[in-house]
């Protein structure tokens, strides 16, 4: 084998669970291949160095090895070969999972789409109070 798709490859090293989900990374611009923004049926070759932004990072790989198929999480490290560089140590992993925690509880909280009959009606009516005053 020379060579794989890209959103196969992404799948069977375990950095997406389904090749759909791999797949619309790629469309989403969140994976380069060689430098540049890839799509799904871009073809992987050996020696390859794919940036992935997942999770809230980049990880910066060099692709060892190829496959098509989903891999036992051993046998899936054996496929690439991660930079020291994009690897968070424990303690700064534990720091980023904080901030966002932080973050995600100082967001506005969303509204689920238009508002009930019941809802509309308490609105109305404190809409008259502050009119009528």
């Amino acid at each position: 084998m020379e060579y794989v798709r890209l959103d196969r490859w992404l799948m069977a090293a375990r950095f997406y669970k389904t090749r759909s989900q791999a797949a619309a990374a790629c469309n989403g611009r969140k994976v380069k291949l060689r430098g540049t923004a890839a799509k799904p049926h871009s073809l992987v070759h050996i020696g390859d160095l794919i940036t992935v932004h997942h999770h809230d990072r980049y990880r910066n790989i060099e692709v060892l090895g190829l496959a098509e198929r989903g891999l036992p999480p051993l046998k899936a490290r054996e496929l690439y070969h991660e930079e020291a560089p994009s690897i968070l140590s424990d303690e700064s992993r534990e720091i980023m999972d904080l901030i966002r925690k932080e973050e995600k509880k100082n967001r506005s909280p969303k509204t689920k789409g238009r508002p009930t009959k019941r809802i509309r009606r308490q609105m109305d009516e404190f809409h008259d109070r502050l009119h009528f005053r």
